[in-house]
């Protein structure tokens, strides 16, 4: 069966759809009428590139040399020197998922016929997405000005025979990839290079996919704190409804009525709710922080969704106008100072599990064996699984530092305010991996405590999720080799098998 196809018209691709194309191969098609929009804006173009009328990067320099005037038969030469000079990234490359959204949204905001840009490096982006060629772009060099300047270049240069892609699994030269797909390299015409690299879609890409996995991230970290909370014999009264709708913050409400949903039938908290009348924060408070994390990831969701369907090149081709106006759409701030928040709010999902595993394993705390081992002292049991976890919560205290507030001044001082909104989102992506080996090793951890429980039930819905990491997880008697078991549970923290089988059991989470 053939892959569904995603229409782009520019103005209503779903942050959805951009999950589809990156991660379940969905192919791409560009909307007719968008196309003949985009053919009048690039022939308004080439016609001022033969005038005499002088346009910021049609037939001029870029930056601080925008007062160069290039003259026509340099055109060509101007826009492909852009970009092999800007393509001077370092550092990893931006794994498949990535660059496939990055391509995604650089065509859905060009299809709009604002960036005077032909068809020809469009319809090449779109045989890149739907034969699976991924260009080879490094993670490093932007500073989100002109938008992502650095990177973008690695990108648009494939399109034009240089650089390197994968394709089949297989690094080599575009040249080659084009080859075996019988594709031509692309020749620009007037603004095709700085319309191809002036824009937010790096940043955006990183986004669009770190708010998908997300809001994943608090689905499982509900569960993870309803297992420890069990564990831990925590009483029901701060789920209550009625404590939620006299502050009632959206994201509030549904953690403590998801709480309450995958605690539903508990015998354990039915025999322990009479033993003290309220817990620690890290209990007790659950519906309040991770309902925080969730309204500021609901934030993020309208910036992302607003972005993705933006043209944010510069200068901007006005085609009913007649005119060309140089603005700063490609300017990264709203992106990175979205991303900075949704680094703290992602990294305060760790934060308050980190504390809930500190309290599992603290057994004047707890109630429960020692470190969760029978026979401690012999054996060490889950200690230094909490030392991993304050490991990597401190890293993300340090990466939740905001880079939006820092600029570096570039090209002469002409860009002498930059949002560094590409590192914004690539932190947020280290934060958002931090996170989830967090809740993995809560899952680990809360799993072995629950079992101390044993005869008595668990909740529907965290009983459910015990017996699937139990399916893949032992009970640990003894001291053995750890990072196998947090490996697995990483995997079933990432993957969707475990809030699927608690859902059919308890219930849709919100």
């Amino acid at each position: 069966m053939a892959n569904p196809i995603i229409e782009l018209t520019g103005h209503s691709l779903t942050i959805e759809d951009v999950l589809n194309v990156a991660r379940n191969d969905y192919q791409v098609s560009l909307d007719p009428a968008a196309v003949t929009f985009v053919q009048r804006g690039a022939q308004i173009v080439r016609n001022w590139a033969e005038s005499d009328k002088v346009i910021y990067g049609i037939n001029t320099g870029f930056g601080d040399l925008a007062s160069v005037v290039i003259s026509p038969e340099n055109s060509r030469i101007l826009q492909e020197n852009l970009l092999k000079s800007h393509a001077c990234g370092v550092g990893d490359t931006f794994p498949e998922d990535i660059v496939r959204a990055i391509m995604l949204l650089r065509v859905n905001s060009l299809i709009r016929g604002f960036s005077g840009i032909s068809m020809a490096p469009l319809a090449q982006m779109v045989n890149y997405l739907n034969l699976g060629i991924h260009p080879v772009i490094p993670e490093q060099g932007s500073v989100g000005a002109s938008g992502d300047l650095c990177p973008l270049s690695h990108l648009a240069i494939t399109l034009l025979g240089m650089g390197e892609v994968i394709y089949n699994g297989r690094r080599m030269p575009s040249m080659e990839a084009l080859e075996i797909t019988g594709l031509k390299p692309v020749e620009l015409g007037p603004k095709e290079g700085l319309a191809l690299n002036n824009g937010t879609a790096v940043m955006t890409a990183l986004g669009s996919l770190a708010i998908a996995d997300g809001r994943h991230l608090a689905k499982v970290a509900d569960i993870a704190s309803a297992i420890s909370l069990e564990a831990l014999h925590g009483v029901p009264y701060a789920f209550d409804p009625r404590t939620h709708e006299l502050r009632p913050y959206l994201g509030q409400r549904r953690v403590a009525s998801n709480i309450r949903k995958l605690t539903s039938e508990s015998e354990i908290i039915e025999k322990y709710k009479f033993d003290r009348v309220q817990d620690a924060y890290s209990l007790r408070c659950i519906p309040q922080v991770h309902g925080a994390s969730r309204d500021a990831l609901d934030y993020v969701t309208t910036k992302i969704q607003i972005e993705i369907n933006s043209v944010t090149d510069n200068p901007l081709i006005f085609p009913s106008d007649m005119e060309a106006i140089s603005g700063g759409n490609f300017h990264g701030q709203p992106i990175a100072i979205t991303m900075d928040f949704y680094g703290i709010a992602v990294a305060e999902f760790a934060n308050i599990s980190e504390r809930r595993v500190a309290r599992l394993v603290d057994h004047k705390l707890s109630g429960l064996p020692p470190f969760l081992v029978k026979n401690s002292g012999l054996n060490s049991g889950f200690m230094i699984p909490q030392y991993t976890c304050a490991a990597l919560v401190s890293e993300n205290k340090v990466l939740s530092h905001p880079s939006s507030v820092d600029s570096i001044p570039t090209s002469a001082n002409q860009e002498d305010h930059v949002s560094m909104g590409s590192y914004s989102a690539r932190k947020a992506r280290t934060i958002l991996d931090n996170a989830f080996k967090v809740i993995a090793i809560e899952l680990f951890t809360s799993c072995q405590a629950l079992d101390f429980s044993n005869p008595l039930k668990p909740g529907k819905g965290v009983g459910s999720a015990r017996e699937y990491i139990r399916s893949n997880i032992p009970f640990i008697e003894e001291d053995q080799y750890l990072h196998p078991h947090i490996t697995s549970a990483l995997a079933m923290a990432r993957g969707e098998e475990l809030v699927n089988i608690v859902e059919d059991e308890a219930g849709v989470l919100f």
